[in-house]
């Protein structure tokens, strides 16, 4: 079994003086959703994910070794790294990355001696209400490891998208899900082969063909800043009333959603990804703060999809995040009628119309290794 232990660096095979790479990597959507968790990062209970395919943040990381007599910057920190969005700086991005490193650093040693640039940018508008800090972290964390391999070719291609995955979950718990793979379970799973809390993995058996290309059209109901963090949510579970029922149930749905994506049951697919996406909200109004992220609009498209189902048995269905905006999944074949019945009936409900069409991808790539 893969420990913690594991992934601490320890060997140095190759001196790199400088140097860039540049990874993207995608965002993801949850299907068994997970709401809560445990210190360093750990889920309450374990999650699977449609990995994205254009929904995704560009990161290129440039490195310079330090010199010890020389100060890079205005003070002499642990950590150097300069942070540029779109090509301007981004000051208040700074504290997460602060944050990250921080945590990664007894995993990845080498980070205190090297000056960092980090430049991202995403396919996506920033405001556009869908989550950055999945794809963000994970971009991040490839690129790292890019530099890891540098400083140890040996290393094997398992062994690089595992501790990847690692290095993600530690600044975003989803973030480990957008490393590698078109659908990705994370979290400890009696079915699930080698899944593990401390990483993803990719769903091991092979995906009904119903689920390939799956499409995800994101409706931007509500383009602002989170009323809750999500980090605020997680932290509400520990004192929920129905907290334990509801890690049981996730656990039946991950079992339940396996045989799914196996058998290509659209019906039952549907039914697990719909109770999912109520009860992730549901979990929220009856925490303690309670607190409602759907909007008027969000619960006016659900009955849209709900109504144009049972009329046409088109096989479309929805499924939320933390947030107001609503996700649209449906198989490939139908994609031309479903945009249709988009743009006919639930445009007016997105925030100036806008609407981002997306589907299942493979997770993230290196660009650029120089």
């Amino acid at each position: 079994m893969v420990t913690e232990k594991d992934f601490v660096f320890t060997t140095t095979t190759h001196a790199v003086e400088k140097g860039n790479f540049q990874c993207s990597a995608p965002s993801n959507i949850a299907l068994v959703k997970y709401w809560g968790k445990k210190d360093k990062q750990i889920p309450a209970n374990p999650s699977i994910s449609f990995t994205l395919n254009h929904c995704k943040t560009i990161t290129k990381l440039s490195f310079t070794k330090k010199n010890s007599s020389i100060t890079i910057g205005s003070t002499k920190e642990k950590f150097s790294f300069e942070l540029l969005f779109e090509g301007k700086p981004k000051e208040d991005f700074k504290p997460k990355i602060q944050k990250f490193f921080e945590r990664i650093e007894a995993y990845c040693p080498y980070l205190t001696d090297y000056h960092f640039i980090i430049a991202t940018e995403n396919t996506f508008p920033h405001s556009s209400g869908i989550a950055s800090s999945a794809s963000g972290m994970a971009a991040l964390a490839m690129n790292i490891m890019s530099l890891e391999k540098a400083l140890n070719p040996a290393m094997t291609e398992d062994f690089f998208f595992q501790k990847a995955s690692f290095l993600a979950r530690l600044g975003s718990g989803s973030a480990c899900r957008s490393v590698k793979g078109n659908v990705v379970v994370w979290g400890k799973h009696a079915e699930i082969k080698a899944s593990s809390d401390l990483f993803g993995v990719e769903f091991p058996s092979e995906l009904h063909d119903n689920f390939k290309n799956y499409q995800d059209t994101i409706l931007l109901v509500d383009k602002g800043e989170k009323q809750v963090s999500s980090t605020v949510g997680h932290d509400l579970m520990h004192h929920h009333p129905f907290a334990e029922q509801r890690f049981a149930q996730a656990h039946r749905n991950l079992s339940a959603i396996k045989n799914v994506l196996e058998n290509g049951d659209l019906a039952e697919f549907i039914k697990i990804v719909e109770s999912e996406a109520l009860t992730l909200h549901a979990m929220m109004m009856t925490s303690l703060p309670y607190f409602i992220l759907m909007k008027p609009n969000t619960l006016e498209i659900i009955n849209k999809i709900w109504n144009y189902r049972n009329e046409t048995n088109i096989p479309v269905c929805f499924t939320l995040d933390a947030g107001a905006n609503v996700h649209i999944l449906y198989p490939e074949n139908v994609r031309d009628i479903v945009l249709q019945f988009i743009k006919d009936e639930l445009v007016g409900y997105c925030q100036n119309g806008n609407y981002i069409c997306d589907a299942v991808g493979n997770g993230g790539q290196l660009i650029i290794d120089n």
